[in-house]
């Protein structure tokens, strides 16, 4: 895992982000003076929750032999209307009728162990700070 991430400016609202051989382009919408032309950064980040989760339901399926297929994930957030803060996630596996039904329960649990979930629940401590470079 990189752990060192780099930005830079992309031009008008474009903010770009590199880690190991892998840029993330980002930029806000026409409505917020962007171009429209990446996701918002917020955006990859409700993104990161979604896929985290769908990524151990791919490894809780494989590890019993569990075909993949028809297995999707949709996430819906709630927003405060005035502040917009993000409220909550709900997060929904949608399996086949072969699925098996013992799973379901434990399917969910393997959801909400996500590493981004549970970083979300425990916060580490930010620092951002300034620096003068030569």
């Amino acid at each position: 895992m990189a752990a060192t991430i780099t930005v830079t400016h992309g031009g008008g609202k474009k903010i770009d982000a590199t880690f190991g051989d892998f840029t993330m382009r980002t930029d806000q919408s026409r409505d917020a003076g962007g171009e429209g032309s990446a996701p918002e950064p917020f955006m990859y980040f409700l993104a990161s929750l979604a896929t985290c989760a769908g990524i151990y339901v791919v490894g809780f399926c494989e590890a019993r032999d569990i075909p993949t297929e028809g297995i999707g994930l949709v996430q819906d957030h709630t927003f405060d209307e005035k502040t917009g803060k993000l409220l909550g996630v709900r997060i929904e596996i949608k399996v086949p009728e072969s699925f098996p039904e013992k799973y379901h329960k434990a399917i969910a649990r393997v959801a909400g162990m996500c590493t981004v979930k549970r970083v979300m629940e425990n916060p580490p401590p930010f620092t951002i700070e300034t620096t003068v470079t030569s």
